[in-house]
């Protein structure tokens, strides 16, 4: 089973069934569900999830985009603040950028002062943290290949006389 084939496949829809990616693969059921095992045991999958669309779901709730300076400790680098940061419940995902900042923080909250106390009070007085910027989602567009509130409209350009 091609492991790229695979994770291709679960990447746009994990929850394919062994028979459907059997069938688009040309791959026996068993051997689908071998492969996906491997890749789990081998670390390559480590979770599945849902993409909500969380305005239908819950419109009181707000994520935030929080941009840290940091500064790396020596022979350790980012990993160690990174780690402590992962470790908050409100945090969703944490990555090391290249850029004006070095680590990008998404968090999820009841309000925007739920958000901004986190920010405050528990992120920005971490030791090692140089500065923060807090960028609140207004609204979903786009995520992972989906479209949020796809409504038709008319993309013909405007013509005046």
């Amino acid at each position: 089973m091609d492991k790229n084939k695979l994770l291709d496949l679960l990447r746009q829809n994990a929850r394919l069934s062994n028979a459907e990616i059997a069938a688009m693969t040309g791959e026996t059921e068993e051997n689908v569900a071998k492969g996906i095992k491997a890749l789990e045991d081998e670390g390559y999958i480590i979770g599945y999830s849902a993409i909500i669309d969380e305005e239908k779901a819950d419109d009181s709730g707000v994520t935030a985009v929080i941009e840290l300076k940091i500064t790396p400790i020596k022979d350790r680098g980012f990993d160690d603040l990174a780690h402590t940061i992962m470790d908050f419940d409100e945090v969703d995902s944490v990555y090391l950028m290249s850029g004006a900042y070095d680590l990008m923080v998404t968090i999820s909250g009841t309000s925007l002062r739920n958000v901004a106390l986190f920010v405050s009070e528990r992120l920005a007085v971490l030791d090692g943290v140089l500065s923060t910027a807090t960028h609140f989602i207004l609204r979903r567009y786009k995520e992972k290949h989906h479209i949020f509130n796809e409504e038709k409209y008319d993309d013909r350009s405007m013509v005046s006389p």
